[in-house]
């Protein structure tokens, strides 16, 4: 061989070897999957202890992973809970304390009409540092014919019913996995982030035949909820296991959680279901009819509440994180306190993004903890719950929760509840009348927080209908009732 030949032989080789060193480098940034159920208590699991309920698969992501017992969402409704992961604030900072409806019923709320696509967003994040991104499965981030849609928030692909419904809400949970599984094959020599909301366990319900014959000896409550809960777990094991055939699982990152404590059982009138407009939890969303809150028995494992409260049910969940080239297997982590904001930076740190030089997370890393060593955060959790209408809200309106103590308070500010979570798990001890000083403390604490907060929406995301109602003179509203009688 010549000699210039064999030059030319030896570039073409260094320059093969250059760039396979780049593809391998570039494909050692972990990828990330958070899995978001609905309505799932912390005792929904066989490893939480249900002797009814079958998780074969989160409790296999249990064996090889890390269960935090001492996680919170950041809001006791859906809406709220998920714009805390998405945006790694508390939701009040744009005024979203309950879930989206109708414009009129935020209008009465004090809400925005969906989460503010300029703020904040993960998912765009991870596009500018060159992640592929997707949400499949639920949205409830808006509601308004004219929302913006889930691209404005840094999704490359998506599919999802309660935003811009593309999936039938009957086959939520099995067609988002599908979908979720078709982006994973193609993209899996990418670095990706995928969110997959489930619908289960939501109403209405839509049980599968092979569950409901599984569970054909519980009573016929047990027998459907069981049902929708092991669809569930079944998307988690169907991601797992894809995971595993395509090499992938050793440097991906797979977190499962919940958006809130379980839904409030009905009574004999709730066993169907009839999605309306404006539906409770659903939005403007019509979806097929399916089975009711009848059917809702998640336990709560003794906790005090469930969905739409402030105390532990409602906001108290499970939270498996598994990622074998960094978790340590089968950990139980009973002392770190995470709560939901502590997403954003976490999965930052876990893909070696940086932070915004003007962003502020209320949130905080939690990779020494998954790393398996010791974690105290130094930020308090704060929630705003506005459980009615025309700011008459429910008992309680605010919490707020430094170190191993949480206070709850109504509207008011006079009625209070202080608890030692780390002592009273399930907060059955009230100590207000016995730790006075604690009380003030938090409640000039969570007072500041408040003053933080915007005193209205903003209007940049109103729906074009709501735009055009607040701009009508009031004369002229007060004359087309008039002429209406």
């Amino acid at each position: 061989m010549k000699k210039s030949n064999l030059v030319l032989v030896l570039i073409g080789f260094i320059f093969l070897i250059v760039q396979q060193s780049k593809a391998q480098s570039k494909d050692k940034r972990a990828n990330i999957i958070f899995i978001f159920a609905d309505d799932w208590s912390y005792a929904d699991l066989s490893a939480h202890g249900s002797t009814w309920i079958k998780t074969p698969h989160i409790d296999q992501m249990i064996k090889e992973g890390m269960d935090f017992a001492d996680f919170t969402v950041d809001s006791p409704v859906c809406s709220p809970s998920r714009v805390a992961v998405m945006t790694g604030q508390f939701p009040a900072r744009q005024s979203i304390h309950q879930h989206f409806q109708g414009w009129k019923a935020h209008e009465k709320r004090g809400m925005p009409d969906w989460m503010d696509p300029k703020g904040m967003s993960f998912p765009r994040e991870f596009q500018k540092a060159g992640y592929v991104t997707a949400h499949f499965g639920k949205w409830h981030l808006g509601s308004a014919p004219d929302m913006p849609n889930e691209k404005a928030y840094g999704y490359d692909e998506y599919a999802t019913f309660n935003g811009s419904k593309k999936i039938n809400i009957a086959k939520a949970g099995s067609v988002g996995v599908d979908y979720a599984e078709n982006f994973i094959k193609k993209n899996k020599d990418k670095p990706f982030f995928i969110n997959l909301w489930l619908h289960e366990a939501h109403t209405a319900h839509y049980p599968l035949k092979k569950f409901m014959d599984e569970f054909n000896n519980l009573d016929e409550k047990q027998q459907v909820y069981a049902s929708v809960i092991a669809e569930g777990d079944e998307a988690v094991g169907r991601i797992m296991k894809l995971l595993k055939e395509l090499n992938l699982d050793e440097n991906t990152l797979v977190v499962f959680s919940t958006d809130n404590g379980p839904e409030w059982a009905g009574t004999e009138k709730d066993k169907i279901h009839k999605p309306e407009k404006g539906d409770d939890d659903d939005g403007d969303d019509k979806g097929p009819v399916g089975l009711g809150k009848y059917y809702s028995v998640g336990e709560t494992g003794g906790l005090k509440g469930q969905k739409r409260s402030l105390f532990a049910g409602g906001v108290r969940v499970p939270f498996v994180a598994k990622w074998p080239a960094v978790i340590p297997k089968g950990v139980e982590n009973k002392t770190a306190s995470v709560t939901a904001v502590d997403l954003l930076p976490t999965f930052f740190e876990a893909a070696g993004i940086k932070m915004p030089k003007d962003f502020k997370p209320d949130g905080e890393s939690i990779m020494a903890a998954l790393k398996g060593k010791s974690f105290e955060r130094t930020k308090p959790i704060f929630w705003e719950w506005r459980g009615g209408d025309n700011f008459f809200f429910t008992w309680p309106t605010l919490g707020v929760r430094d170190g191993d103590y949480k206070l709850v308070v109504d509207v008011t500010g006079k009625k209070y509840e202080l608890y030692d979570i780390k002592k009273d798990w399930k907060e059955q001890n009230n100590l207000a009348e016995t730790n006075p000083k604690k009380v003030t403390e938090l409640l000039n604490l969570v007072g500041d927080w408040k003053k933080t907060l915007p005193e209205k929406p903003n209007e940049d995301c109103f729906t074009a209908a709501r735009n055009k109602e607040s701009k009508t003179p009031k004369k002229d509203k007060v004359k087309k009732v008039k002429e209406k009688a």
